[in-house]
C-alpha cells in the first residue's frame, strides 16, 4: 500500500510540474524575442524579431503562424532565395495606458508587395495588404516607407505579421515608433540619399566642362558611369519613391544599372590606362569581366528579375579583379593606378560596411547603412581627379610638344620661321590660292657686304646686324604675313598681298633697315643696306619655286645695280 501511494504521489507531482513547466518554458520562448513598451518615448530601430522563409511563396497567414520563426535583428538581408519572407514581432505593452504604435518599413519601395497582419493570441484582428506592381494608389506609403499604425491596451500581448514579396533580393528592416516619433522619421528620411544624388549631379556637371576641354571618349564613359551611379544610389535608397512616389515596379528595368555601372567603370579603366596598347594581360582580365557584365546587361533586357539573381557574384568578381589588375598597374610603375586604386579601395570598404549592415555584424548608423552610395561617390571623386590630372598631363605633354615644334621651325636667333616651315607652310597657302583667288607676293632679301662686316667687326657684330634686321621685318609684318631666315644673310617674306603692295612695303623694309644705326660694342654706329627682290606668287603656278626663281633673278639685279634697291620682276621682265 505504502509502496503504491508514493507512486501515486510521484506521478501527481510529475503532472504538476509539467502542467506550470509547460507555460512557464512557453512564456520563456515566447518572451524571448519580446518588445516591451512603456510609458516612455518609443523610437525602436534596432529590436530583436524572428523571421520565416516562404518556400512555396503560398502559406496562408494560418499555416505561417505555425512555423518556427528564426531569431534575428530588425534589419535583414537573405539573397535571392527568399522571395517571399515572413517576420514576426512580439510587442506587450508594459505601461498603465493604451499605446499608438506605427510600424514602419523604410526599405518598401523596392518590394512587390508587403503584408501587416495584426493578431492577438492567434487570432487576427486588422490586415492590410499593399501591392507595389499595382497602378494604384497606397495610402499606407509615405514616400518610399510603408507605415502600419496600431493600438495595444495596457498589459495586453500582440504580434505583427510582416510579410515581404520582393523581385530579386530580399532585405529590409523595420522600426517601431510612437507617433512624434513616426512623423519624425518620415520627415527626415532620404535626406542623406538626396545629399549623394545632389553631389553625383555636381559631378556630372564638372566632368560635362571636363569634356568640353578635352573631348575624351573617357570623359562619356565616365558620364554614363556616374549616370549609372546616380539611378543605382536612387534605386537602392529610395529617391523615386521619397520625392517622386515611384515604386519598383514602376521602374523595375532600371535595376539593369547593377550590371552597367561595373561595365563603364571596366571600360574607364581600359581607356584611362591604355591597357589595349600598354598592358596586354590586364586588358585580356578585364575584357573577360566585362563581356561577363555585358552579357548578364543584355540577359536583364528580356528577364531583369532573372539577370539579378548572379549580378551581386557578378560585381564582386568584377570589384576583386579590377582591384587586381590596378594593383598590378600601379607595381608596373603607372602613374595614375595609385590614384584609382586609393579610389576603388574606399569604394570595396565603403560596400564592405554595408555588407556588414545588411548581415547584422555591425552596429547601424548613416556610414553603414549608406556604404553603397558613399562608396560609389568617393570612387566618383577619385575618377573625375584622374580625368582632371590626366587632361592637365596632356595638356603638359602637348604644350612641350608645341614647343618642341616650335623650336624645329624657328631660327633661335632672329626667332623667325626657318626655311623647313617655309618649305611646308608655302604649298598650303598655295592650295589655298588657288582656291580662294588670294594674291600672294615672295620678297627675297640679302644684307649687302655682309661678308666685309664680318671679316672686319666680327661674327659676333654680324650676329647683331642679322637680329636687328630681322626686329625690321617683325615690325613690318602683318599677322598674315610669313618672315623667315632662309639662312646666313638671306631672308624670305611671303606677303598676303599683289604685286604692287608687296613692292611698296618692300620699299618700307630697305629704308627702313637704310637708316638703322647698329651699336658694336665698340661703341660705334655700324650702318648697312639691303637688296630686295620682289615676285608675285601667280594663280596658276604649281610650285612656290617659281616664285623663288623669280624672286632670287630679281634680288640679283638689284645687287647688279650697286645695291641698296628692290627690284620688282613679272614674268622676267622688270616692274
Amino acid at each position: 500500500m505504502l509502496t503504491r501511494a508514493v507512486s501515486l504521489m510521484t506521478r501527481m507531482m510529475l503532472l504538476l510540474i509539467c502542467a506550470f513547466a509547460g507555460p512557464l518554458l512557453a512564456a520563456s520562448q515566447s518572451t524571448t524575442n519580446l518588445i516591451n513598451v512603456g510609458d516612455g518615448d518609443i523610437a525602436l530601430k534596432e529590436f530583436v524579431m524572428g523571421y520565416f522563409v516562404d518556400p512555396s511563396q503560398q502559406m496562408s497567414l494560418a499555416e505561417v503562424q505555425q512555423q518556427e520563426f528564426i531569431p534575428s535583428g530588425s534589419s535583414i538581408t537573405l539573397g535571392t532565395n527568399a522571395k517571399t519572407t515572413w517576420s514576426r514581432l512580439d510587442i506587450h505593452n508594459t505601461s498603465s495606458h493604451s499605446r499608438r504604435l506605427f510600424v514602419h518599413h523604410p526599405h518598401a519601395y523596392h518590394l512587390e508587395s508587403i503584408g501587416f497582419y495584426e493578431t492577438r493570441q492567434g487570432e487576427l484582428l486588422n490586415q492590410a495588404d499593399i501591392h507595389l506592381d499595382r497602378d494604384e494608389s497606397h495610402p499606407m506609403m509615405f514616400g518610399g516607407s510603408a507605415v502600419f499604425a496600431f493600438v495595444i491596451a495596457p498589459d495586453e500581448y500582440k504580434t505583427i505579421y510582416i510579410k515581404n514579396v520582393t523581385f530579386s533580393h530580399q532585405w529590409y528592416s523595420l522600426q517601431l515608433f510612437d507617433e512624434a516619433h513616426s512623423k519624425r522619421a518620415l520627415v527626415g528620411s532620404g535626406n542623406y540619399i538626396a545629399l549623394l544624388v545632389g553631389m553625383m549631379l555636381a559631378l556630372m556637371i564638372y566632368n560635362f566642362f571636363l569634356y568640353l576641354s578635352a573631348r575624351k571618349v573617357e570623359n562619356v564613359v565616365y558620364a554614363l558611369y556616374l549616370i549609372s551611379g546616380t539611378i543605382w544610389v536612387g534605386l537602392s535608397y529610395g529617391v523615386a519613391a521619397n520625392f517622386l512616389g515611384i515604386y519598383s515596379a514602376a521602374i523595375l528595368q532600371l535595376n539593369s544599372n547593377l550590371l552597367s555601372m561595373p561595365s563603364f567603370l571596366v571600360l574607364f579603366m581600359m581607356l584611362i590606362f591604355e591597357t589595349r596598347r600598354r598592358y596586354p594581360k590586364e586588358h585580356l582580365a578585364l575584357s573577360l569581366i566585362l563581356t561577363l557584365l555585358v552579357a548578364d546587361f543584355i540577359y536583364s533586357l528580356f528577364d531583369v528579375v532573372g539577370a539579378l539573381k548572379p549580378a551581386s557574384t557578378l560585381a564582386a568578381t568584377m570589384m576583386v579583379v579590377t582591384f587586381g589588375v590596378s594593383l598590378s598597374l600601379w607595381r608596373k610603375g603607372e602613374p595614375l593606378a595609385k590614384y584609382f586604386l586609393l579610389g576603388h579601395s574606399m569604394f570595396i570598404v565603403f560596400n564592405m560596411l554595408a555588407v556588414f549592415y545588411y548581415k547584422g555584424l555591425s552596429q547601424a548608423n548613416q556610414i553603414n547603412s549608406h556604404g553603397v552610395g558613399i562608396g560609389i561617390l568617393l570612387e566618383a571623386l577619385m575618377m573625375a581627379f584622374i580625368l582632371s590630372y590626366r587632361i592637365k598631363t596632356l595638356e603638359q605633354l602637348k604644350a612641350k610638344q608645341g614647343e618642341l615644334k616650335r623650336q624645329a621651325n624657328t631660327d633661335p636667333m632672329t626667332h623667325l620661321f626657318n626655311r623647313r616651315y617655309f618649305d611646308v607652310t608655302s604649298p598650303l597657302l598655295l592650295t589655298e590660292a588657288k582656291a580662294t583667288g588670294a594674291h600672294w607676293s615672295l620678297l627675297i632679301i640679302d644684307i649687302d657686304n655682309f661678308k666685309t662686316i664680318n671679316d672686319t667687326y666680327g661674327h659676333h657684330v654680324g650676329d647683331l646686324v642679322i637680329i636687328e634686321f630681322a626686329a625690321v621685318l617683325k615690325q613690318n609684318q602683318r599677322p598674315q604675313d610669313i618672315a623667315c631666315r632662309f639662312g646666313g644673310d638671306e631672308f624670305v617674306l611671303l606677303l598676303n598681298c599683289n604685286l604692287e603692295n608687296a613692292t611698296r612695303i618692300a620699299e618700307r623694309i630697305r629704308a627702313h633697315a637704310e637708316s638703322l644705326a647698329v651699336t658694336i660694342p665698340e661703341g660705334q654706329k655700324l650702318h648697312f643696306t639691303v637688296s630686295i627682290g620682289v615676285h608675285p606668287v601667280l594663280p596658276g603656278t604649281d610650285s612656290m619655286q617659281e616664285a623663288l626663281q623669280g624672286a632670287d633673278a630679281a634680288l640679283y639685279e638689284s645687287k647688279g645695280q650697286g645695291r641698296n634697291k628692290v627690284i620688282s620682276r613679272l614674268n622676267d621682265s622688270a616692274a
